[in-house]
């Protein structure tokens, strides 16, 4: 919701939002109709603006952002409220998030990144259904989104008119008219029709070759080394006596005087 967002059903909690959170609640607004528009035909009510109401008529609501089909029927598919830290409070919840919970669509919440603990224990409290929570932060100039919480679908129960009449005629003036639910039935997967399996064609046996022995290999004996001749020795041939050298007295002739 914007500054001062007053309407003849009530006057929303947040009187006056800081300009800083003001400026920083409507760029995530319009930041939020970009990524939607593809997909939807999203309507939003930055600041004061009460452009867009959802809701009943008598009692109309006025969320930050409107999701509507592209159709020309424009039934509306969401809502999402963003938030800022000085707008998660109590009376807030109380006020805007209690009975946008209880509208028949999807409800989507935007928080600053540090007060995700307070949004859950308001909504815990006051048993708001959210079906997502989101945080949104800057990283630089850039607007980041995470999804923090998302809930299972809520099975909406729908209310339809069923006209009894006899059987084989008409629905006189008299019939009554009866009202069922009809709740929503989850259908039951086909079970897949059993495949033949077509027995896979066994492989013909190879024929194993035996290998080829391989042929012995004869083993040449060794030569056995013949046996090495011992040298005779040599007769020594006996020496022959020296011959005897006769002292031959040299015979000379003496001299008699």
């Amino acid at each position: 919701m914007g500054i001062g967002a007053a309407s003849e059903v009530g006057l929303s909690p947040i009187l006056v939002r800081p300009v800083r959170e003001q400026l920083e609640h409507d760029r995530v607004i319009r930041l939020l109709q970009a990524k939607y528009k593809k997909k939807y035909e999203a309507g939003i009510n930055p600041g004061a603006e009460q452009s867009v109401p959802v809701g009943p008529t008598t009692a109309p609501l006025f969320p930050d952002v409107a999701l509507h089909s592209t159709d020309r029927s424009r039934r509306l598919l969401g809502v999402i409220e963003v938030e800022t830290g000085e707008s998660i409070n109590h009376l807030e919840a109380m006020s805007q998030w209690a009975r946008l919970g209880r509208l028949r669509v999807p409800f989507q919440l935007y928080v600053p990144a540090g007060s995700i603990d307070t949004t859950r224990r308001l909504c815990a409290d006051y048993k708001i259904a959210v079906d997502e929570i989101w945080t949104f932060h800057y990283v630089g100039d850039e607007m980041r989104f995470t999804l923090i919480q998302k809930s299972p679908q809520k099975s909406r129960r729908k209310t339809t008119q069923v006209v009894v009449t006899p059987r084989g005629g008409r629905a006189s003036a008299g019939t009554t008219v009866k009202k069922a639910t009809t709740r929503s039935v989850t259908k039951k997967k086909a079970l897949p029709k059993p495949t033949r399996k077509t027995p896979k064609a066994s492989p013909k046996p190879t024929r194993k070759t035996p290998k080829a022995s391989p042929k012995p290999t004869r083993k040449t004996p060794k030569a056995s080394p013949k046996p090495a001749r011992k040298a005779t020795p040599k007769s020594k041939k006996p020496s022959r006596p020296a011959a005897r050298t006769s002292l031959v007295r040299s015979r000379r002739p003496v001299k008699r005087g």
